[in-house]
């Protein structure tokens, strides 16, 4: 017969403290986060707060699924005898409470996440989320295709539930703790010796009660309806009862068209042509986000150059862009970038600056006109530029800004410019050699 255990294995106590420690964490977070968000002057530390709280949450919600899939195959220790049955319904109702909290408040979480609004602001609000900047975490499947007043109530329902939820954790953990204490210093039963390994355990006969098996069978139950949930929601169809939503081809086909159109071959300009090194040649963009500036860059784009400062006249350009290319060193920032309300690559993957006529400034500089095309807004542009050419080599730099309201860009999130600053400048560099 095999003799009981005093102490929880080596795994169990391992994921207790870490998910502890983790929760412990999240309340103080939470509650500063909540009030520095609408603040200038702390705007850009608590939006990097949101995405740590973010991912630490996800990391709460994993560690969680295999505490308790170790707790349904690993006997816990058993209480000790002269307990109370009082106070063994107390310590398994309350260990049934924290596998369920555990479970919703993240869950409640990612929901108010994947409906894009923003509570406090009352307005949409797109933001992606990348698990400690490692790898994107994608929004709860179809929830993003939800009409707006339907997100909006769920982003209402969700935060309402993880706040009320997040208080409930503050109660149990005083609970918990205070517990914990008096079996140590009060009782003296050695019951604080299951989690803690230094301190010494209690007799053997003092430990003899089993535990009651509804706290593994609750645990169990409630990560099954969890996942039956997770299931349920991610094979719901898109036409939802009580609402009429329908998903279109005509937008895709639409893109799909619009992309050829800006790929197919370019009449070349009169003036000479020029072959771009795409590796000494960059395409720049900067800004400010969330109070603080923030700088970026595309890593795939092309570009066919026709120019002579002598042929102004039959000088041409034309880039284009890849916007799913598009790189801050920010992985939530780049995330939200490939979102609808953005560049929204999936459906529109380029963007396309033709200039048609150039215009001398004086000395080494230039002027180019031209129409910017990002989605279906098309926007005409001045580019101001110098140009410099040594040995049958350019070098090409110039900057402008553009109003990103103007191209579309984020107005559904920040049409008003509160978080990320409407006017965007953008830079190029180019090396490039004559063609022949």
């Amino acid at each position: 017969m095999t003799a009981p255990a005093h102490r929880y294995s080596a795994v169990a106590i391992a994921l207790h403290w870490v998910i502890a420690l983790c929760i412990l964490s999240m309340i103080p977070m939470g509650w500063w986060m909540t009030a520095a968000i609408e603040r200038p002057d702390s705007q850009a530390l608590a939006y990097r707060v949101f995405q740590i709280h973010k991912s630490i949450g996800f990391l709460i919600l994993a560690l969680t699924v295999v505490r308790i899939v170790w707790r349904l195959t690993h006997r816990p220790p058993a209480l000790p005898a002269g307990m109370k049955r009082w106070e063994a319904f107390a310590a398994n109702t309350t260990h049934v409470a924290f596998y369920v909290l555990m479970l919703a408040l993240p869950l409640t979480g990612w929901l108010y996440v994947s409906a894009g609004w923003a509570v406090a602001q009352d307005r949409a609000l797109e933001v992606a989320t990348s698990w400690f900047g490692l790898f994107p975490i994608p929004h709860l499947p179809g929830v993003s295709d939800l009409a707006a007043g339907v997100k909006r109530a769920l982003a209402f329902q969700a935060m309402e539930a993880h706040a009320v939820m997040a208080w409930g954790a503050v109660v149990l953990v005083a609970l918990h703790v205070g517990a914990a204490l008096k079996h140590q210093f009060l009782d003296r039963d050695g019951v604080l010796a299951h989690m803690v390994p230094f301190l010494k355990p209690g007799h053997e006969a003092a430990f003899s009660a089993p535990r009651s098996p509804w706290v593994e069978r609750g645990a169990g139950v409630a990560v099954i309806a969890i996942l039956a949930s997770a299931g349920a929601v991610a094979g719901r169809p898109y036409a939802m009862p009580g609402l009429e939503m329908t998903k279109s081809d005509a937008p895709a086909a639409v893109a799909v068209a619009e992309t050829a159109a800006a790929e197919a071959p370019v009449a070349p300009g009169t003036a000479a042509a020029w072959t771009i090194d795409s590796a000494a040649s960059s395409i720049g963009f900067g800004g400010t986000h969330a109070g603080a500036p923030f700088r970026g860059r595309f890593d795939q784009w092309e570009g066919r150059v026709w120019f002579d400062p002598a042929d102004l006249a039959g000088s041409k350009a034309v880039v284009t862009v890849r916007t799913g290319s598009a790189r801050t060193g920010d992985p939530t920032q780049e995330g939200s970038l490939q979102g609808a309300e953005w560049f929204d690559p999936a459906r529109y993957p380029t963007a396309r600056f033709e200039a048609t006529a150039f215009r001398a400034l004086g000395g080494d500089r230039f002027e180019a006109t031209g129409v910017l095309k990002i989605k279906t807004t098309s926007l005409p542009v001045v580019l101001p530029f110098t140009f410099r050419e040594k040995d049958g080599v350019a070098t090409v730099d110039g900057e402008l800004e553009l109003d990103r309201t103007a191209l579309d860009l984020g107005m559904e999130s920040d049409a008003t410019a509160d978080w990320v600053s409407k006017m965007i400048s953008v830079r190029i560099d180019v090396s490039a050699r004559r063609a022949g």
